[in-house]
């Protein structure tokens, strides 16, 4: 399953990376990509686990960037 969403108050170029990279090495995570230009997150996961991956996703950018927010 393939997903888009916004990201509302990312800053920085270097910490869409940081997210991209990590969110990448979650389980059932097929693809991520974080477009700092755009503010969107696209995520290719796991139908069966999409909720709970996403859970994990929005931490992952939290620790990141925290007062970047994922709009779900």
């Amino acid at each position: 399953m393939k997903k888009r969403f916004d990201l509302i108050d990312l800053d920085c170029a270097n910490c869409a990376a940081k997210m991209e990279e990590a969110i990448n090495k979650i389980e059932g995570v097929e693809s991520a990509t974080v477009s700092f230009m755009a503010q969107k997150l696209t995520i290719e996961a796991d139908e069966d686990k999409f909720d709970k991956i996403m859970k994990q996703v929005v931490k992952t950018i939290k620790k990141v960037e925290p007062d970047c927010e994922v709009v779900l």
